[in-house]
């Protein structure tokens, strides 16, 4: 429901909800043990949304970074939805009363526009949710573009060489790495006044469990070339599994239709209870059995 908030392709639509399925799996979540399903088979998730859009100011949803950014970027094109995107979010997120959010640092304004959302709700119908905190690592909460590292690295950058793709061949991973922007110091650092530097050593670090303290001192004395050698080949380790058992399952559509199908199922026991706590208690009259 996200994606649409700009115009899709509605095959290509399909086809990047199912390999994002065989990516987690492949990534590996079990959905045995995991909740995997496809938002827009859970139809709470919009009606909660609009429950919330009528709770929401303007000037919240203006003041919303990824909004003022994305905005500008289509100029008079922006949707309704674009704008009012994080009341959907929010019910993404309230509809399972989690206590806990794992987000980058770009989605903590979301997350603190969602803990407004439950309190406002609360103090005019009762507790009904829990304010989620988020979990914000520290290394990899924000992981900057290849090419430009003062902006944040994006799967819809339109300069691909500024991302590093789950399932980029080793050959393009390693070119992208060493054309990767650093700067005329030649020196390994986790300086932030070097961004370029900066990133690689942040990811180098997120990838090896080190802290980017370790890394700095592990390449002491070395240039970028070795350096970045050395990133790309931990990278391509990294990927590697992820590569070959994804190739294994995305073909079998059948298998992977079943794990979203499976996991709506489970999703929508729990935000079919939250959205009817939810209608009762701002007072609209429900079917009977429901």
């Amino acid at each position: 429901m996200h994606a649409i908030t700009t115009p899709q392709d509605a095959k290509l639509m399909k086809k990047r909800c199912l390999d994002m399925t065989a990516l987690f799996l492949a990534s590996g979540i079990d959905v045995d043990k995991h909740v995997l399903f496809n938002q827009s088979q859970v139809p709470q998730h919009a009606e909660l949304a609009w429950v919330f859009s009528c709770m929401t100011g303007m000037g919240e949803l203006q003041r919303m970074t990824q909004y003022k950014e994305k905005s500008a970027n289509q100029k008079q094109k922006e949707a309704l939805g674009l704008f009012a995107y994080p009341c959907l979010m929010a019910a993404d997120i309230l509809l399972y009363n989690p206590q806990h959010v794992p987000v980058g640092e770009d989605q903590k304004q979301h997350l603190e526009l969602t803990r407004n959302i439950a309190q406002r709700f609360n103090h005019h119908y009762g507790e009904h949710f829990i304010l989620p905190n988020p979990i914000i690592p520290e290394l990899g909460a924000r992981v900057m573009a290849l090419g430009e590292p003062e902006k944040k690295m994006s799967k819809s950058d339109a300069n691909t060489a500024n991302t590093i793709y789950l399932l980029d061949e080793p050959g393009v991973i390693l070119k992208k790495v060493k054309r990767a922007v650093t700067d005329s110091q030649a020196t390994i650092d986790d300086d932030p006044n070097r961004p370029g530097i900066n990133n690689l050593v942040g990811i180098y670090a997120a990838l090896t469990n080190q802290t980017t303290k370790d890394v700095v001192a592990a390449f002491a004395g070395e240039g970028y070339a070795k350096f970045k050698t050395m990133l790309a080949e931990c990278i391509i380790e990294t990927f590697a599994p992820i590569r070959e058992h994804y190739t294994q399952i995305r073909d079998d559509e059948t298998f992977l239709r079943s794990c979203l199908d499976q996991g709506a199922q489970k999703a929508q026991k729990t935000a079919a209870k939250t959205l009817k706590s939810v209608y009762e208690s701002v007072g609209f009259v429900q079917k009977i059995g429901d």
